[in-house]
């Protein structure tokens, strides 16, 4: 294999990627923004709505492993195109949108594209840059401008939504077109050497039907009852998919999952907590958008201008936490940013119905966004330390894919709670202001335990960084092939 020199294009095919990356991280957060107008122009069940996040979050994390093993064995710039294509071209169907089903099946689309860009993106990332100082901070870079995209499509969402909901998608077209002129020129063609090229589309059908059974008992759950059949029995055959797909891919020869990279106790720590916080970084706003608007009677306009304090907070504190991993170690970081985060939601719980942006909603977002930054900036480093190059698109697609299961799981669990108490209050009598904000209290208890959880799983299961060995040569991308 012919060693690559350090690619003099490196920072801008970076800043290329952060690009894509943040344009399929805003379209996770901006479309919370325009919910309620959604909600209202297109019909939607408020049980139904929550379906808009997680039909993107489902195909997204079903499918990320097999999109990031695609880009190894394919080659990283010829699927991190073919998957801005697919995402570009489902944000016009969004756009187009006619009916609830319609919208949700887009969004499914979405997610596609999105599990083919995101995981090849990351591994580009990790193959161009060397791994240790120059490569943390490309992943700071990442993490930081991630965090934004998840958080600024509250600011950018507001405007939009006010001019017309179905500018939040079409505002990817011309970002999706400039990167596809763009990418020949800038990334270099790689893929991992020695690899069969080989696939597992059994592995990610068990994959994702186990996590789309899982999500839709927990969204069904309020009215068919947590101990009740229906869920008792959508939560054992969403286990059961866990079990097959565990088996398949221990004895295909190709598997999109292989099993020894589990052997790693800091990548495992890494998705461990990524999966959990990634329910509370979008559980949490998924219920805040809603207070702000139907509550305090904010419009997208006004909660997006109101909320820059969360952006801002995240980019600073994902910054300073680059930094920090490799002083004082992932596990430190974590748990500091996963305790910041809890206490922001703690924070919130005291929302109530005559309340003001700096009383009840301010200091939360503030204290939350640093959380958001650290744990992000940490998760997204622990996840590809010491991962050999031929198995960088299989590291990253696991790490988005927990992140995307979390999403979905988070958005589904949160919501859930919430309705699940509005419900409840109206049904005792309660006036309808009094149950919506009682049943966002809830949602934000149900995030600060998340919090609770997460915490731990950062102390049992993050260690420092490893060190590499002196005589252990870097990693460095595949030299192009002739064929390419």
């Amino acid at each position: 294999m012919v060693q690559a020199v350090p690619d003099p294009r490196r920072w801008k095919a970076l800043a290329l990627l952060c690009g894509a990356f943040f344009m399929v991280i805003l379209d996770s957060a901006i479309v919370v923004v325009a919910l309620p107008s959604i909600e209202i122009d297109l019909g939607f069940a408020p049980s139904d709505l929550q379906w808009v996040l997680s039909a993107y979050a489902l195909t997204f994390g079903g499918l990320l492993l097999l999109g990031g093993r695609s880009a190894d064995l394919l080659g990283r710039r010829r699927m991190f195109m073919v998957g801005l294509a697919l995402f570009t071209a489902a944000s016009l169907l969004c756009a187009l949108a006619w009916s609830p089903a319609a919208l949700i099946a887009a969004r499914a689309f979405q997610g596609v594209g999105a599990a083919v860009l995101t995981p090849t993106a990351l591994s580009i990332v990790t193959t161009t840059f060397e791994e240790g100082p120059e490569r943390n901070k490309a992943l700071g870079i990442w993490g930081a401008l991630g965090g934004v995209g998840g958080t600024a499509g509250w600011l950018i969402g507001g405007p939009l939504t006010d001019i017309s909901w179905e500018w939040i998608f079409l505002i990817n077209l011309p970002i999706g077109v400039t990167a596809l002129a763009l990418a020949p020129r800038l990334l270099r063609e790689s893929r991992a050497q020695g690899q069969r090229r080989g696939f597992d589309p059994l592995g990610a059908l068990s994959a994702t039907a186990a996590l789309v059974l899982m999500v839709y008992a927990v969204v069904e759950a309020p009215q068919a009852g947590w101990t009740g059949a229906q869920t008792v029995g959508l939560l054992a055959a969403s286990l059961a998919m866990f079990v097959l797909f565990t088996v398949i891919e221990s004895r295909v020869a190709q598997p999109l999952l292989p099993l020894r990279i589990l052997r790693s106790w800091t990548l495992v720590g890494a998705n461990v907590t990524m999966l959990v916080f990634s329910t509370i970084a979008f559980g949490m706003p998924f219920i805040l958008t809603l207070y702000a608007q139907q509550v305090l009677g904010y419009s997208a306009v006004e909660f997006g201008l109101s909320s820059i304090v969360f952006p801002l907070a995240v980019t600073v504190a994902a910054i300073v936490g680059q930094g920090l991993v490799l002083k004082a170690g992932f596990r430190l970081v974590a748990t500091a940013g996963l305790t910041l985060l809890g206490i922001g939601c703690l924070y919130l719980t005291q929302v109530s119905a005559g309340g003001s942006y700096f009383g009840d909603i301010f200091l939360g977002l503030l204290v939350s966004g640093l959380g958001v930054g650290l744990t992000f900036v940490t998760c997204s480093i622990a996840a590809l330390a010491g991962v050999d190059e031929r198995e960088a698109g299989l590291a990253s697609g696991l790490s988005n894919t927990t992140f995307q299961i979390g999403a979905a799981v988070g958005v589904a669990i949160v919501s859930t709670v919430a309705v699940s108490r509005t419900d409840d209050v109206v049904a005792g009598g309660g006036e309808p202001i009094v149950a919506l904000v009682e049943g966002h209290q809830a949602g934000f208890l149900a995030a600060t335990i998340l919090a609770g959880i997460g915490i731990l799983s950062a102390l049992l299961l993050l260690r420092r960084p490893p060190v590499p060995s002196p005589d252990q040569p870097p990693l460095v991308p595949v030299a192009e092939h002739a064929d390419d």
